[in-house]
């Protein structure tokens, strides 16, 4: 990257941006735009809750498979609007603000299908076990599609407090551009959070189905999530209660990811608390604290450091690291813009932190998954001229419906396209790989799901780190 010059590096961010947009739009499940950019992908689950006389159609695949994990889903959705919300005068810039709400419009569209009733939230299309056991098309599924949902006696606060979180985020992006939607989301989010708050427990007890790829750890990070941004988007003080009567803010996280927001939670609360525009108490210095610590471990001038590859790459845990590292990197883009605001810096163990040190640790992130790296290769399909050619994606690797629209059965996709060493038929573009191991190494190999498999989660946050630089 240094051999290039200013102008080069903000267009190879601003490229990267564009990209990871139209990842989105491969991912979509339902009914396809007339504005449709990725052209191989069709009409799919055009039938989604049709059992429970609901319509579910439209939302995100989960992966690479063909399965909508309301989960994942709806932290994909807040990140996607805290993406947007935060970096929303860069996306302008880019011309990509319109694609982001695109993208997130179609989550959220989904998301308010998915919550018919105040207690009632659809978190789940298809069976995991028979989904997985196949290698279809999404165009060409007959693996069952059975609707899952959480309701008062069968609760579920995680997904609950997740979905309040995903509707108030979005809000504050649509609220310029759209204020009935963003007024409708609101008003979703507010009886999601009533929900959440009122039936405790996690939701893999009530969707079982669940457990086995996206269970929770806890639904108390859920609850400070949605209080977070339900106060951010409506400035009430009762949001703020509940933040500040918490019994439990987290403590020091080793991660942010889909299944633990405390970070996210105590970010935004450091944020309030920079601003100084409420007033600070013992319970947010917590949280300001608690958000800096995790600040300081991935600046390795903590007490618990974050491990960092040899080639520079932060490196959390072994299965598909990169959703951890761009999740962080967000963290990392936002909190350095509060800083600087703020004219603050962060107190270490090791020594203090500006805002730029902040910035400059998310653009070598950035700069490792984008190709400078060991292997000089960059893990977003479809960019530069070395990339994953082989993503764990059932749609991506086999033919399009456009080329061949002779049905792919459950076992020949596995036969004819899944084991075949030639790379996929059809590029992901924008997608993000699982990532290389703590050695930096990286095969890519369809196989190897821990690292090949993308995820929309891993791009969400991305999203934001790309338009802080580009």
């Amino acid at each position: 990257m240094s051999s290039m010059t200013l102008g080069a590096v903000s267009r190879h961010y601003g490229e990267a941006l564009t990209k990871t947009l139209l990842y989105f739009e491969a991912q979509r499940s339902g009914k396809l735009p007339s504005n449709q950019r990725v052209n191989w992908r069709g009409d799919s689950a055009l039938r989604d809750g049709s059992d429970a006389h609901v319509d579910l159609t439209g939302g995100y695949y989960d992966a690479g498979d063909n399965m909508k994990f309301g989960f994942p889903l709806a932290f994909t959705t807040t990140m996607l609007a805290w993406s947007s919300v935060e970096m929303a005068s860069q996306l302008k810039a880019h011309k990509e603000h319109k694609n982001v709400l695109a993208a997130l419009k179609w989550a959220t569209d989904y998301l308010i299908k998915a919550h018919p009733e105040s207690n009632i939230l659809y978190g789940q299309v298809g069976d995991g076990n028979s989904d997985h056991e196949c290698w279809m098309r999404p165009e060409d599924m007959t693996t069952p599609r059975p609707s899952y949902r959480i309701d008062a006696q069968h609760p579920g606060a995680d997904l609950a407090g997740e979905t309040a979180a995903a509707m108030a985020a979005a809000s504050l992006a649509f609220a310029p551009y759209n204020a009935a939607y963003a007024k409708k989301l609101i008003s979703h989010a507010k009886d999601l959070f009533e929900f959440a708050k009122a039936h405790p427990g996690v939701y893999q007890s009530s969707i079982s189905n669940a457990g086995g790829f996206y269970a929770s750890s806890g639904y108390e990070d859920e609850l400070l999530w949605a209080a977070a941004w339900l106060h951010r988007a409506t400035k009430k003080q009762i949001y703020l209660n509940d933040l500040n009567e918490a019994s439990n803010t987290g403590g020091t996280r080793t991660v942010f990811a889909w299944d633990d927001k405390f970070v996210g939670a105590q970010v935004l609360m450091a944020k309030l608390a920079l601003e100084g525009k409420v007033k600070i108490n013992k319970k947010m210095e917590e949280y300001k604290s608690m958000a800096e610590q995790f600040i300081c471990n991935c600046a390795q001038k903590g007490s618990n450091n974050v491990k960092i590859t040899q080639g520079g790459l932060l490196w959390f845990l072994p299965w598909n690291n990169l959703q951890y590292t761009t999740a962080a990197s967000f963290v990392l883009s936002a909190y350095s813009k509060y800083l600087k605001a703020a004219n603050a810096s962060i107190k270490c163990h090791g020594g203090s932190l500006q805002a730029s040190d902040l910035r400059n640790l998310a653009r070598a992130q950035v700069d490792y998954i984008l190709g400078s790296n060991p292997k000089n290769m960059s893990y977003m399909v479809g960019f530069g001229t070395n990339y994953p050619e082989r993503p764990h994606h059932r749609g991506a690797s086999i033919v399009s419906i456009k080329k061949n629209r002779t049905a792919v059965e459950c076992n020949a996709g596995f036969n004819d396209w899944y084991h075949s060493p030639a790379p996929n038929p059809n590029v992901l573009t924008g997608a993000l790989v699982g990532g290389p191991d703590e050695n930096d190494a990286y095969g890519d190999e369809r196989t190897d799901f821990q690292h090949s498999e993308p995820v929309p989660a891993t791009v969400a946050p991305f999203v934001g780190v790309l338009a802080a630089f580009a």
